[in-house]
Parts: C-alpha cells; sequence; structure tokens
C-alpha cells in the first residue's frame, strides 16, 4: 500500500486551508470566533518559494497537508511556526493547529504530520516541539500522550493570552 503525501501547502491550497480552520474551529466549538479569510491567510503565511519576507507578518509559518495515497484532495493539516527556546538555547516549532477531517481520522494521519513536525525540528537542530490542547479535548489528549506520540502534559504552566481590548490597551 502507498504512502500518504505530505507536503507544504501554498498559495493555491488557501481556501483548504481556511476551510479546515473553520471546521477544526466548528469542532472546538469556536466556529464564531474564526477571523481568518483566504486575504489574511495569503497575507500572514510562508509558502515555499517565498524569496523575500517583505511583510513582517510573513515570518515562517508554514502549513504542511497530508493526502492520502491515490488520493488529489489533503485531509488533514498541520500550521506551524519556527520558536526559540532561551533555555535550551535552541530552536523549535509550534504547532498551531492539526487537524484532519473526521472521515479520515483512524489512518495515522496526525501521527505522520507529527512526525513530519518532527523532523522539521530535527533538520534545523531544534530541541522540541510543542502545542496547546483543549482540557475538554480527551481524545486528542489521549492520542498526544499515547506511545505513539509521546507528548508529556505540562501542567505547571498555564497559556497566557491577551487579545482583543486588553491587546488595544496593553499597547497604548
Amino acid at each position: 500500500m502507498s504512502e500518504p503525501t505530505i507536503r507544504l501547502a501554498t498559495a493555491e491550497d488557501v481556501p483548504l486551508i481556511l476551510q479546515f480552520i473553520c471546521e477544526l474551529a466548528d469542532y472546538e466549538k469556536a466556529l464564531h470566533e474564526v477571523e481568518a479569510t483566504e486575504a489574511s491567510l495569503l497575507a500572514t503565511l510562508s509558502f515555499p518559494g517565498d524569496t523575500e519576507l517583505k511583510d513582517s507578518r510573513k515570518k515562517g509559518v508554514y502549513t504542511a497537508l497530508i493526502t492520502p495515497a491515490g488520493a488529489t484532495v489533503p485531509v488533514g493539516m498541520a500550521l506551524y511556526f519556527y520558536n526559540y527556546s532561551t533555555w535550551r538555547s535552541a530552536p523549535g516549532i509550534y504547532l498551531e493547529d492539526l487537524y484532519v477531517q473526521p472521515h479520515a481520522r483512524g489512518n495515522k494521519y496526525g501521527l505522520r504530520l507529527l512526525r513530519f513536525l518532527a523532523q522539521q525540528v530535527k533538520a534545523v537542530d531544534g530541541r522540541r516541539l510543542e502545542w496547546s490542547v483543549l482540557k475538554w479535548n480527551t481524545p486528542s489528549i489521549d492520542f498526544y500522550v499515547s506511545e505513539a506520540v509521546g507528548a508529556k502534559p505540562m501542567d505547571e504552566w498555564t497559556k497566557m493570552m491577551v487579545d482583543g481590548e486588553a491587546l488595544d490597551r496593553l499597547a497604548n
């Protein structure tokens, strides 16, 4: 049996990326919070062949797409960017979103995407791959902590975020 293919998204994939973002947001009961548009994704995502990042919002934000063997349409994505650990003095990757469409789950596509990201971390001599997961999302948590993935919850850390009006106040 042939292997699925993983490739970096191009600008032509933006409608599909937006579709995946909306499907994931719907699953997380937050579809009403999606502000992304095709135009905003084109302005902020990086694509293979980008040689000059004129827009400062484009700083290495990539989307890996997975397509089943013999198919032409991707069924999942991993949207990620490079980060840096001061304690380890090394780069890493932050996985913003991992999504596989419901009909394609159970085929190890999520695991394959995580392996792809782990390879990207190792390719830059990085030291960690990290992400956040909603506490109620036990199917995903169970997958992440499984022996196949081997992630460990970082319970001693609390994710913090400033957005909306609070961000405006802080900026001023």
